[in-house]
């Protein structure tokens, strides 16, 4: 089993020990060092988990300090998907891609042509990852009129799953956002990743 999928074994353990009860909001758990005696790993894999676990909202407390269970994040609802994101965020990658068949069919242009392309990791006011947000737009951005909307879910790959502190393969809400000008042609188009335990999703027409 490779490091990254330990530690992330170990936090998925530790998670549904909390859901069952063993630890409870504000109680503290045992240190790096015990832990990783008790799971028989060693001390680093164990950062790696409590650090997850914090970055999740699972837990509380500093580096170098003793974690406690924290209180479970607040369920947000998603009610408008074409609103600005109202916290912090951070800009993960920019760089340009080719248009895959479902991206031309989405924005109207040929397969293979070059897209721009920006992935913003959402933060909720805690600094936890809320959403990921891809986005696709051919030229420059431009002002748009309206937007469409399509719901679903998706498995988590690798980078989504890291970015949001869950396993790969999790199901997590995909929200398509297709914006459009004035006479409704695609302008832009963007997938919204959203952890299906964080979000209540109430979607309908948009239009600016």
């Amino acid at each position: 089993m490779s490091a990254e999928a330990r530690y992330r074994r170990i936090a998925a353990d530790i998670r549904r020990r909390i859901e069952s009860g063993e630890w409870r909001v504000g109680d503290a758990l045992p240190s790096r060092t015990e832990m990783a005696a008790r799971y028989g790993v060693h001390p680093q894999t164990m950062r790696l988990a409590y650090s997850l676990l914090r970055r999740t909202g699972v837990l509380d407390g500093e580096e170098r300090q003793r974690v406690t269970v924290a209180h479970p994040p607040a369920m947000r609802t998603l009610t408008d998907a074409d609103a600005d994101w109202p916290y912090g965020s951070e800009t993960t990658d920019t760089r340009p891609r080719p248009a895959t068949a479902e991206l031309a069919a989405r924005l109207g242009v040929r397969a293979g042509v070059t897209l721009q392309h920006e992935t913003v990791e959402c933060l909720d006011p805690g600094g936890h990852s809320a959403m990921i947000v891809s986005s696709w737009w051919r030229g420059r951005r431009r002002p748009h009129a309206g937007c469409v909307i399509e719901l679903g879910t998706v498995p988590l790959g690798v980078v989504q799953a890291h970015a949001l502190g869950l396993l790969v393969d999790t199901l997590a809400y995909r929200l398509v956002r297709t914006r459009l000008d004035a006479a409704g042609v695609p302008l832009e188009t963007a997938d919204l990743i959203l952890p299906l335990d964080r979000w209540l999703v109430r979607v309908g027409p948009s239009a600016r």
